[in-house]
């Protein structure tokens, strides 16, 4: 009689000690589900404004590049080629001859570039004091010269 109350106690505190520990998990696994449907929105969000972004780019242009293909050349490497072209006018001792502005600290040069497409480039340009941005245009012409030309700019005051 003893050992049968011991094992109807024992099974009981096996069944609610199980059950408990089956509560516990599923609430944790709805609190995970939860968090992981939220990361996901995120995420979803995250690539969307990538996507915008990269709208305005050249690698993510596919007229910018279909015309760059017709030419004869990849994106991707006109892009490291203009970007070239325009650093080396850093060196210059005069400061970069594209940059409208002299420089009050130092030379101009120009720091980031980011291309729009197969025609304009957002540039980024600094003394190290005084910076500003500018709008470029760039051509290409058959035999790889690079040909840029400022449109617009603006030096921000300190």
């Amino acid at each position: 009689m003893y050992l049968f109350f011991f094992a109807v106690l024992f099974i009981l505190f096996q069944y609610m000690n199980e059950k408990s520990i089956y509560e516990s998990q599923e609430k944790q696994i709805t609190k995970l589900t939860t968090q992981l449907d939220k990361a996901n929105a995120i995420n979803d969000s995250l690539n969307n404004r990538v996507a915008d972004l990269n709208y305005f780019t050249l690698l993510g242009n596919d007229n910018a590049m279909t015309y760059f293909e017709q030419k004869g050349f990849e994106a991707f490497d006109v892009e490291k080629f203009v970007a070239d072209a325009l650093y080396e006018q850093n060196g210059k001792p005069e400061g970069n001859p594209l940059i409208p502005y002299e420089g009050l600290n130092g030379t101009m040069r120009i720091n980031k570039l980011k291309f729009l497409n197969h025609r304009w480039i957002l540039a980024d340009f600094t003394d190290g004091t005084y910076w500003g941005e500018m709008v470029l245009e760039y051509f290409i012409e058959d035999d790889k010269k690079v040909d840029v030309q400022p449109i617009g700019s603006i030096l921000y005051a300190n």
